[in-house]
């Protein structure tokens, strides 16, 4: 069996972070394995509190996976401290840690910015360089190329002006108005358009977490990048579409949804 990490915070009530996460990469046929950048007292109406890891508690958790049960994949997840940052870019460095999915969560559904210019700065300078994949929504597509997006020329000219710059491979995520659920792939130098299905489901807590959970599984299992994004967007569709509703706010969705019904009873 191929094994994934997952580098990112807790979420207590399960829909993304860590939770999700682990979920996805199960239900992906991977193990999963975890180093937890911070405790969340969150739900599906909002975050209550953080709690952050020291630097060196989060470096002695990825030592203690990549010395026993070594991660043919690596996900990460929102880190908000630069020194945290600056930690899990060092230990990645020092195990020569391949097939790294970074999902940059700088910016919350309102549009207010999470993480400080220090962290933003140091997440582009230490791990951009180290991931096969980054993951941006619109507003963090528009935070790291400087540009509005508004259209899906836009989106197109964002990816391929972060891939220039920063010699990363950037799958922006549609959405926000702009094009439903279709995504944009530049990489290795060219761009292809990932069509998605559109599912009316206003639970969608931890669809950023889920997406690029599945496609570090995939990447583990030796899929190509293009078919390691197109198989996750499939499981994303599939979670979503099973319709789970929870929680009074933006509700989390069915990981387990494939899961056979010998199993759930």
């Amino acid at each position: 069996m191929k094994v994934a990490l997952t580098i990112a915070g807790s979420d207590c009530s399960g829909g993304a972070g860590i939770q999700a996460d682990l979920k996805t990469m199960s239900l992906n046929g991977v193990f999963a394995e975890s180093a937890i950048t911070a405790l969340t007292a969150q739900n599906t109406r909002g975050v209550t509190g953080i709690m952050d890891v020291s630097p060196d508690f989060l470096e002695k958790q990825i030592d203690a996976v990549f010395t026993d049960i070594r991660p043919d994949s690596v996900k990460i997840g929102m880190v908000s401290d630069k020194n945290l940052i600056r930690a899990i870019a060092g230990k990645l460095r020092q195990y020569k840690a391949e097939k790294i999915v970074l999902d940059p969560v700088m910016v919350a559904t309102s549009g207010a910015k999470l993480l400080k210019d220090d962290a933003i700065d140091a997440l582009k300078e230490e791990l951009f360089p180290l991931a096969s994949l980054i993951t941006p929504n619109i507003p963090e597509a528009e935070l790291i190329s400087d540009m509005k997006i508004k259209s899906e020329e836009d989106m197109k000219e964002a990816s391929k002006l972060i891939y220039d710059k920063y010699k990363v491979n950037v799958l922006l995520k549609g959405g926000h108005a702009i094009n439903d659920a279709n995504d944009y792939l530049y990489a290795f130098g060219k761009g292809v358009w990932i069509k998605g299905e559109r599912i009316n489901n206003p639970n969608t807590h931890g669809t950023g977490c889920t997406l690029s959970s599945a496609i570090a599984s995939n990447l583990a299992k030796g899929y190509e990048l293009e078919e390691a994004i197109r198989k996750a967007k499939k499981y994303l569709e599939g979670c979503l579409k099973d319709g789970l509703d929870l929680g009074k706010g933006s509700g989390p969705m069915n990981h387990a949804f494939d899961i056979k019904d010998i199993y759930k009873k």
